[in-house]
C-alpha cells in the first residue's frame, strides 16, 4: 500500500487533515510523522488511532537520517508538509528553533524526496506556508500569490526561507511541488497560545484578556475544517509548481473579535452581558506587529471550486461550543509547560 506522509500530523490543523486524509483516502497508508512537541497532541486523533490505514511516527523533521529511514521503510508517493513551528511570540525568544524546524527541517524532507523517488511520476510534495510571507498591508488591498515576500518576524523569515526552498527543489531538481499560503486559522483543537483559545481560556476562569496594543491590527480568519478540504483539494487537484491563497473572507480588528466572543462566551456560559468584556487588558504590543493581513482566494476558488463553508460568526460559535464541550482536553493542554510559558509572555 502506498502512503501519504503527513508531517505534523498531531498538531491543530494536521490533525484535521490527518482525519480527512484517513477517512477519504482507504486505499493509502496514511504516515502522521510527529514530534509530539508542546502543540503536539495525540488526542486530537484519538477517533481514528484504530483506523488500519492510520500509522503514527514519532519523529523530528530535523533529522535528516531519521527522515531518510522513513522514506527506506515506507512507499511514500506524496508528502503534505505541516510540521512548523508557529508562534510569532516564540519565534522573538527563540529564532533559532524556527531556523532548525522551518528550514532545515523541510530542506531535510526535500532531499529524502529528491534521494528516495526513482521517478516524480504520480509524486507530490506540498508545503502550506502562511501569509505573514508577505509583510504587512495597509488599509486597503488584499495578498495575492504575485505578492513579493516581505517577512517582518523570525518566525514569517523562516516560513519565506522554507517557501523559496521548495520552489528552487521545484525549479532545480524538478520535484513536483505545490504552495499554499493561509490566514489566520481557529477552530477546534487549537492549542490556547493563539488569540482565540487563549481567550476562551481566559474568560472560562474570568482571568484578564491580554490583547496587544490597542487591538487595532487585522487578520483574515479561517476556519480550520474549511482549510483541511482546500489542502485536500490542492494535494488532488493542484498544478505543479503553483502557489494558492486560501482565506477566509472575514477581516476581523482583534478588538473587535474579541467583544464577539465574549458576547457569545457571555451566552454559552449564562453570565450578564458584558461580564466577559471587561476582562479586556492591553497589554505592551508585540515587537513588529504587522498591521493588516488580507487573503485574495480568487485563484483557489476559481481554478479549483474552493470557498470558505461557515462565516466567522457561524464558526466561532462551533469554536466556542467545542471548547466547552471538551474542557478535559483543554484542561491537560494549558497545565505545566504551557502554564509558564504563559507567564512569561503575559506578565
Amino acid at each position: 500500500m502506498s502512503s501519504i506522509l503527513i508531517t505534523g500530523g498531531a498538531g491543530f490543523i494536521g490533525s484535521h487533515v490527518v482525519r480527512l486524509f484517513t477517512n477519504q483516502y482507504p486505499e493509502r497508508q496514511i504516515l502522521n510523522l510527529d514530534a509530539l512537541t508542546y502543540a503536539g497532541n495525540l488526542e486530537n486523533l484519538s477517533d481514528i488511532e484504530e483506523k488500519p490505514n492510520y500509522k503514527f511516527i514519532h519523529g523530528d523533521i530535523t533529522d535528516e537520517k531519521f527522515i531518510n529511514k522513513v522514506f527506506t521503510d515506507n512507499d511514500i508517493e506524496g508528502v503534505i508538509h505541516l510540521a512548523a513551528e508557529s508562534h510569532v511570540d516564540r519565534s522573538i525568544t527563540d529564532p533559532l528553533s524556527f531556523i532548525r524546524t522551518n528550514i532545515i527541517g523541510t530542506m531535510n524532507l526535500l532531499n529524502a524526496c529528491r534521494d528516495h523517488w526513482a521517478s516524480f511520476d504520480g509524486k507530490r510534495f506540498y508545503h502550506i506556508s502562511t501569509d505573514e510571507v508577505y509583510g504587512s498591508l495597509g488599509e486597503t488591498g488584499l495578498f495575492t500569490e504575485k505578492t513579493s515576500y516581505d517577512p517582518k518576524s523570525p518566525y514569517s523569515a523562516s516560513k519565506a526561507s522554507s517557501d523559496h526552498l521548495v520552489r528552487a527543489y521545484y525549479n532545480t531538481y524538478k520535484i513536483p511541488v505545490v504552495i499554499s499560503n493561509c490566514s489566520n486559522n481557529y477552530g477546534p483543537n487549537q492549542f490556547p497560545e493563539k488569540l482565540i483559545p487563549l481567550a476562551i481560556n481566559n474568560i472560562r476562569n474570568k482571568k484578564p484578556i491580554p490583547i496587544y496594543g490597542k487591538g487595532e491590527n487585522i487578520r483574515d480568519w479561517l476556519f480550520v475544517k474549511d482549510h483541511a478540504l482546500a489542502i485536500e483539494l490542492i494535494y488532488s487537484k493542484g498544478i505543479a509548481g503553483e502557489t494558492y491563497n486560501i482565506g477566509g473572507n472575514n477581516e476581523w480588528k482583534n478588538i473587535d473579535l474579541i467583544r464577539l466572543l465574549c458576547e457569545i462566551m457571555d451566552k454559552k456560559l449564562g453570565r450578564k452581558p458584558g461580564d466577559s468584556a471587561s476582562l479586556i487588558t492591553y497589554v505592551t504590543d508585540r515587537a513588529g506587529h504587522d498591521l493588516r493581513y488580507a487573503i485574495d482566494s480568487s485563484k483557489i476558488a476559481k481554478s479549483l471550486g474552493w470557498e470558505p463553508s461557515v462565516t466567522f460568526e457561524e464558526g466561532l460559535e462551533k469554536t466556542v461550543s467545542w471548547y466547552l464541550e471538551n474542557l478535559a482536553w483543554l484542561d491537560n493542554v494549558t497545565s505545566g509547560a504551557y502554564t509558564e510559558y504563559y507567564k512569561k509572555m503575559y506578565k
